[in-house]
């Protein structure tokens, strides 16, 4: 499946640009009308380290509305617990009515961290799968929107980012030897990435693959993505695509903001 998946799409960047206020006001619109009808939410993203998650996220939740979304980075799980069912931890985390959560990592680092480094045995990870179809369904069953991302590069692309980073000063710690060591076991973390998609798609919780090479294409495609998904959910409740000069103004507005700030950085580095 991932061999498969063409990872030279592009967008260039002022087409992005362009694109960007018009995405994200419809997403505040979408939110709001979820809000208002008590529709939750789920976005899952997984993918390569450096990838690109974080930065898509930053960008995703730029313009919503802070009370209405929730971020949840994802780490190990913790002594207390793992002393409780595996997805106990997550099911704390599950989003209000109205609400959308956001998981930067989710429940299947059981079936990728988990499974590749050995920290628990292969019956384990292989329930899992069942254990979150079976999750999933109950929260689609209640009404919730599940979006779901995998980032995906090739292995030359990760290296290429890690040394990057690393000839940062001001980035170079977000590289860790823990990342180099499951860069070097990229081939079975693979594997592993290849059946967790295969697995656990379904209708009421699909994967989208998001070619990350070009972050612009990328971070659109999220944008396009999780506006359908909450579009379909809400069906002749979704607001209206507003196309009036006011809001072509008030998009070129945004548009020049972001364009005065590129530069002020730009000027001061």
């Amino acid at each position: 499946m991932l061999e498969k998946v063409n990872l030279d799409k592009k967008l260039a960047h002022a087409d992005y640009k362009r694109a960007l206020p018009v995405l994200q006001r419809r997403l505040y619109e979408l939110e709001k009308a979820c809000w208002d009808q008590r529709i939750p939410s789920i976005v899952v993203f997984e993918g390569w380290d450096a990838a690109g998650k974080g930065s898509a996220i930053a960008t995703l939740t730029e313009r919503l509305d802070p009370r209405g979304f929730k971020l949840h980075p994802i780490r190990p799980a913790r002594t207390y617990e793992k002393q409780r069912p595996w997805l106990w931890r997550f099911w704390l985390k599950i989003p209000a009515y109205g609400e959308m959560a956001i998981f930067d990592g989710s429940w299947y680092g059981r079936v990728l961290g988990e499974r590749v480094e050995g920290l628990i045995k292969k019956r384990e990870w292989r329930q899992a799968y069942q254990d979150i179809l079976d999750f999933e369904r109950m929260l689609a069953d209640d009404g919730t929107v599940i979006v779901k991302f995998w980032f995906h590069i090739t292995k030359r692309e990760q290296k290429k980012r890690f040394k990057a980073l690393e000839k940062d000063p001001l980035e170079s710690w977000r590289v860790t030897p823990e990342d180099w060591e499951r860069h070097r076991k990229y081939d079975k973390y693979l594997v592993a990435a290849e059946e967790m998609l295969a697995r656990t798609e379904s209708e009421w919780a699909p994967w989208t693959i998001v070619e990350a090479t070009d972050r612009w294409f990328a971070r659109k495609k999220i944008f396009d993505t999780l506006i359908a998904a909450l579009a379909r959910r809400l069906g002749p409740l979704a607001p209206g695509i507003e196309t009036s000069p006011e809001a072509e103004r008030k998009d070129q507005a945004v548009r020049q903001a972001v364009e005065e700030a590129e530069l002020a950085v730009a000027g001061g580095s």
